[in-house]
């Protein structure tokens, strides 16, 4: 097993990218290069770079991997916004990311303090 599938952060971000990837299902064809993709990619960052993380030599770095899992899921969140903005996603649709994006960025945040009072 490697260190990250330790991490019930990462299990959190997978599951986060799964609930991305069933929304945008549901988006139009004409949005799968656009915001489809958007969504995914970024959601997929997020448990790819606590991956690659605790591969890292140092704290420090993994830290750094984490700042970016952070935006990553920052960036979710403002693409879900718009989505709902533009129709795509419902009120309804969009609560469920957005309270799994409030937990997931508390997650990330206490790893990284974590990480920064380790090092």
């Amino acid at each position: 097993m490697f260190r990250f599938e330790k991490l019930d952060v990462w299990h959190r971000a997978v599951e986060f990218a799964d609930l991305v990837y069933s929304l945008t299902r549901r988006f139009p064809t004409e949005e799968r290069f656009g915001l489809t993709s958007q969504m995914r990619r970024a959601s997929v960052s997020i448990s790819s770079n606590i991956a690659e993380g605790s591969g890292r030599v140092s704290d420090g770095d993994f830290g750094r991997c984490i700042e970016i899992s952070y935006g990553s899921l920052m960036e979710v969140v403002s693409q879900a916004q718009f989505a709902q903005r533009q129709d795509l996603l419902s009120i309804e649709d969009d609560n469920e990311p957005k309270q799994k994006a409030e937990e997931l960025a508390r997650m990330l945040s206490g790893l990284k303090a974590k990480l920064i009072s380790s090092s």
